[in-house]
C-alpha cells in the first residue's frame, strides 16, 4: 500500500516524537555492555545513599525524642537501606572502587569494610549477655586488652568519626567491627538472645529487643551511656553516608572516574569483570561464607544480620543483585546492551539463556528462604530447624552453585580468565 506523503512525513515525526520521550529506549541498541553496567551501577549506588541518608534523618529523631515509635522507624529505615545495598554487592570482587582505592590500585584498601563488615564482636561496642549461643562474650573479643570495657562504656575512647574509622579491626582481628551497617545494626537492635536470655534455651523467633529508653535522657536511661550510645550511633551513620557517597561518587556518569574508566572497556572486558563478580558472589560468598557456613555450624553468630533477623532479605537482594547485572535491569529499568544479548551475539544462546534459567530458578529459590521468615521462622530458626528447613537452605546454596558453574563454563568459551572460588574455605561441593 502507497501512502502519501504528508502520512509518511506524520509516521516520522511519530517516531521522532516516541524516540524524544523514551531517550532510554531509543538510545539502548547503541549502548555499549560497559556503559550499560557503569550507568547500572551508578542507579544502585546513587540509591544506597539516598537510602542512608533516610537512615540518617530517622536516627537523628530517635536521638532528638528517644520512644518506641522513633526507634522503630530506626529500624524500618535500616532494613529499607539493606535492600538497595544487597542488590550493590555484585559490584566487588573485581578492582571497583567498593572494594579499592583507586589512587592505590590493587591494595584492596576501599571503604567496604567500613560499610559492611561482619560478624561482629558486640563486646567491643556496647553491653551485651553474659553469655549466648553457649559463647563467653567475654571471650568473643580482643577487646578488653585495648579499652576498658567497651567503646560506649568507655570514656577515654574518643568518639569521632575519624577514631571510629581507624580503631575498625582493633588490634588486628577483623571481629572487632566499629563501623558500618552491622554496627549499627546492633546499636539499634540490640542482641538476639535465646527465649530464656542465658543461651542455654531454644531460640525464639524475634530480633533483638533493645529499648528505646537506651537513648533516654536523664533518669529514664537504662544501660547507661545513653548519650555516648547516641553518639555513637549518629556518628556511625554519618559515617555510612561519607563512605557511600564516596564510591556512588565515582560510579558518577559525568565526573566519576571509575565511570570513565570502565564505560571505556570493550563488551568483552566489561563481561569479563561482571561474571566473575557474579561468579564469585554466588559461589564463595553468598553460598559459603553467608549461607553455608551458618548452616553447617548451626550458629545464629554466624548469619550475616543477627541482630534485626533480616538476613533473608540479604540472602534475596544479593540474589536479584546477581539477575540484575546478567539482564542489566535494576529497579524495573533497563539500562540498555547486557551479557545475556552480548552472549546470543557471539553465538553463545545456549549458554546465555541456561544461565538465565538458572538465575531464575535460584530467586525461586531464595524466595522459599525469605517466606519461611515473613511467616515467622527467620534465618536463624531455619539453620537450626527441621531438615526440611534446613533443606530448603541446602537448595538454594545448591542452586548458586549450578549458575556458578555455568559462570565458568561461560567466561571458559569466550576465553576469560577469573578464579571463582577463592573467596571461602568452606566446601560446599558436598551439599
Amino acid at each position: 500500500m502507497n501512502l502519501p506523503a504528508y502520512s509518511l512525513h506524520f509516521l516520522s515525526s511519530l517516531c521522532l516524537l516516541s524516540a524524544f520521550f523514551s531517550p532510554h529506549l531509543a538510545a539502548q541498541p547503541m549502548t555499549s555492555v560497559a556503559r550499560a553496567h557503569a550507568e547500572l551501577a551508578f542507579a544502585n549506588y546513587h540509591d544506597t545513599v539516598i537510602d542512608a541518608q533516610k537512615l540518617q534523618t530517622a536516627v537523628k529523631a530517635l536521638l532528638d525524642q528517644p520512644s518506641n515509635d522513633t526507634l522503630q522507624a530506626a529500624k524500618k529505615a535500616w532494613l529499607a537501606a539493606r535492600e538497595s545495598y544487597g542488590q550493590s554487592e555484585v559490584l566487588r570482587f573485581r578492582g571497583g572502587p567498593i572494594d579499592d582505592n583507586l589512587s592505590t590500585p590493587e591494595a584492596n584498601d576501599g571503604p567496604e569494610g567500613h560499610i559492611n563488615a561482619w560478624p561482629l564482636a558486640e563486646s567491643l561496642i556496647d553491653y551485651v549477655a553474659l553469655e549466648v549461643d553457649g559463647l563467653d562474650q567475654a571471650e568473643s573479643a580482643d577487646a578488653a586488652q585495648h579499652i576498658s570495657d567497651n567503646i560506649v562504656a568507655d570514656s577515654r575512647f574518643v568518639l569521632s568519626k575519624d577514631h571510629l574509622a581507624a580503631n575498625n579491626e582493633l588490634g588486628g582481628d577483623e571481629a572487632n567491627v566499629t563501623t558500618g551497617y552491622h554496627a549499627i545494626e546492633f546499636l539499634l537492635w540490640g542482641q538476639d538472645l535465646n527465649q530464656d536470655g542465658s543461651g542455654s534455651g531454644k531460640r525464639d523467633n524475634s530480633a533483638g529487643q533493645r529499648p528505646y529508653t537506651d537513648y533516654a535522657k536523664g533518669d529514664a536511661c537504662t544501660h547507661q551511656h545513653c548519650e555516648r550510645r547516641g553518639q555513637y550511633l549518629s556518628l556511625a551513620v554519618a559515617l555510612l553516608v561519607e563512605h557511600l557517597q564516596s564510591v556512588a561518587a565515582q560510579w558518577h556518569p559525568k565526573t566519576g572516574a571509575h565511570y570513565a574508566t570502565f564505560s571505556a572497556l570493550s563488551d568483552a572486558e566489561a563481561a569479563a569483570k561482571i561474571l566473575e563478580g557474579m561468579g564469585r558472589l554466588s559461589y564463595g560468598e553468598l553460598a559459603g561464607e553467608r549461607m553455608n557456613i551458618a548452616l553447617m555450624t548451626d550458629s545464629q553468630e554466624d548469619e550475616q544480620s543477627c541482630f534485626s533477623d533480616n538476613t533473608h532479605r540479604d540472602i534475596v537482594s544479593n540474589a536479584q543483585g546477581i539477575q540484575n547485572v546478567y539482564l542489566a535491569h535494576y529497579a524495573g529499568k533497563s539500562y540498555g546492551n547486557s551479557i545475556y544479548a552480548w552472549l546470543q551475539k557471539q553465538q553463545q544462546g545456549i549458554l546465555a539463556e541456561k544461565l538465565k534459567q538458572q538465575l531464575l530458578q535460584t530467586m525461586k529459590a531464595v524466595a522459599l528462604i525469605d517466606k519461611a521468615a515473613k511467616a515467622g521462622v527467620p534465618f536463624d530458626n531455619q539453620i537450626q530447624g527441621s531438615d526440611a528447613q534446613k533443606q530448603i537452605i541446602i537448595n538454594a546454596i545448591v542452586a548458586l552453585r549450578h549458575q556458578t558453574h555455568s559462570i565458568e563454563k561461560i567466561m571458559s568459551v569466550v576465553n576469560m580468565q577469573a578464579d571463582l572460588r577463592q573467596d571461602t574455605e568452606q566446601n560446599i561441593e558436598t551439599q
